[in-house]
């Protein structure tokens, strides 16, 4: 076990340098199957996150237990298990949006991005940093559904979070807007192929976002070290 956690990187890791979907490129099968909204996308997201969140702190609290040998079965079975607790969940509390969402709920188990944090590190962490560490991956993954389903949505049927009264409850009336009136629609990108097209953009994006930023960096450091250079 680490005797120190950075817990700003855990949060830059997960929010977005290490995101499941921009970075990893994991868990695509929800993410275009799903997000043909906002409010499906965040659905997903959310629910994921639960599972994150709790497969890190159970296998954390867990890990003096489980020996090497069987840490894979053991961290499935655990998935399994939570993934079967909040499946039952929604379709208790949530259960419009459970039927729209429909088979990929139990196929949370399958996402690589659970299992692969389980194994690199809430099984080699404190129970509160693995538990982080599953919250702000699952937020980024949320975020990734999030955005790609508003993307599509806006372009595909001119609304935003469609339907979220009535699959997440009343309260969330005020999120459900039409930006475009009159909007006729662009019926490839709900469908899945438009989910790839947009997914490329979006990532085309985060790189430009991502070498600006470096380059930024990289001009600071040759300046600071011009700076040492002047005053040695």
């Amino acid at each position: 076990m680490s005797d120190t956690v950075n817990y700003k990187q855990i949060t830059v890791d997960g929010l977005w340098s290490n995101n499941v979907v921009f970075a990893q490129m994991l868990a695509l099968c929800p993410l275009l199957a799903v997000t043909g909204t906002a409010t499906n996308g965040l659905g997903m997201g959310l629910a994921s996150t639960v599972v994150m969140v709790a497969s890190g702190l159970v296998v954390s609290l867990l890990r003096g237990l489980i020996t090497p040998h069987v840490r894979i079965p053991s961290f499935v079975l655990i998935i399994a298990c939570l993934v079967t607790l909040v499946d039952m969940a929604m379709n208790a509390w949530v259960h419009d949006l459970y039927k729209v969402l429909g088979l990929f709920i139990p196929l949370i188990v399958t996402n690589c991005a659970i299992l692969g944090r389980a194994e690199s590190f809430a099984f080699r962490q404190a129970p509160f940093a693995a538990a982080y560490d599953g919250l702000m991956m699952g937020l980024g993954f949320t975020f990734a559904l999030t955005l790609l389903g508003a993307v599509r949505e806006i372009l595909g049927s001119g609304t935003l979070f469609a339907n979220a009264p009535l699959l997440l409850g009343d309260a969330f009336a005020f999120m459900e807007l039409v930006l475009i009136p009159d909007y006729k629609g662009f019926l490839l990108l709900i469908l899945p192929p438009g989910g790839f097209l947009m997914l490329g953009f979006i990532l085309a994006v985060k790189r430009l976002i991502d070498n600006k930023v470096t380059k930024k960096r990289e001009a600071k450091e040759e300046t600071a070290v011009s700076v040492e250079e002047a005053l040695a």
